[in-house]
């Protein structure tokens, strides 16, 4: 029988093989997260450069092939989300996605904690496995981890990866494809909407195995009357020629 794709991570998890995932985590645990806060205080989005090796790269867009692998497969023009296709993984989560997930979620939380402390919001987990729980308990058992793919004139309009009433204020998106070689446009791009004011644009510029930090619905931003939220969005611009392949990493789990 098939593993149940909405059974907590905590009580089923595919055994990782020797090394999976660990360049990655090792790549996490060597950054300085106090320059990513920084960052994302000041311009919304931080990149952490080469997180994946281009053979991780390889492997994990070849997944996308495995049905079995995933939950759910979105048309996004379909539902208006734009043009191009989404597939959500179930759990358990491919060995080297968890190993993100898991090792990315501590520091990304302590950065998150900061933001909740300055907006009067309750602190969260120090864990994923405990931050899941949370989730479970809500009705929110869907994992979220997933490939997006796009292709000749696709593209993601702006949005924001709300799955319930949890949402973990922060994310990752890995870049999987070669810029120049596998496609060319298809940049990352997020708009910040500061109340009665019009919207900023941040465009970051992506290699291959690079990753991007960026909060899922809102920043908090220091006003004249204390700190306000400011509103995020996200999206990829139009791919004008190939094929662009990304991992997406987000941390609460879907209704």
């Amino acid at each position: 029988m098939g593993a149940n794709p909405l059974t907590p991570p905590s009580a089923q998890r595919a055994p990782a093989a020797a090394g999976e995932g660990a360049s990655a985590s090792a790549v996490l645990a060597r950054i300085d997260w106090a320059a990513i806060g920084a960052e994302l205080d000041a311009w919304s989005a931080a990149r952490i450069p080469g997180l994946l090796t281009p053979a991780q790269c390889a492997e994990t867009a070849a997944l996308h092939a495995d049905d079995s692998l995933f939950r759910s497969r979105i048309d996004m023009r379909r539902h208006g989300f734009g043009q191009g296709a989404y597939a959500y993984f179930a759990y358990p989560l491919p060995p080297l996605v968890q190993a993100l997930r898991a090792a990315a979620y501590p520091p990304l939380a302590a950065l998150a904690n900061r933001w909740r402390a300055r907006l009067g919001d309750p602190a969260l987990p120090e864990t994923l496995e405990a931050y899941l729980a949370q989730c479970h308990a809500a009705g929110q058992r869907r994992p979220t981890p997933l490939l997006l793919t796009y292709g000749e004139d696709d593209y993601n309009r702006l949005h924001q990866d709300l799955y319930g009433e949890l949402v973990f204020p922060l994310q990752m998106a890995v870049l999987l494809s070669r810029p120049g070689e596998d496609f060319e446009g298809g940049a990352f791009v997020l708009s910040e909407q500061k109340p009665r004011s019009q919207s900023r644009a941040e465009v970051v510029s992506l290699s291959q195995g690079d990753a991007v930090v960026f909060p899922v619905r809102h920043r908090p931003a220091e006003g004249a009357r204390g700190p306000y939220r400011l509103t995020l969005r996200h999206g990829v611009s139009r791919i004008t020629r190939g094929r662009r392949t990304t991992l997406g990493i987000i941390f609460h789990d879907a209704a």
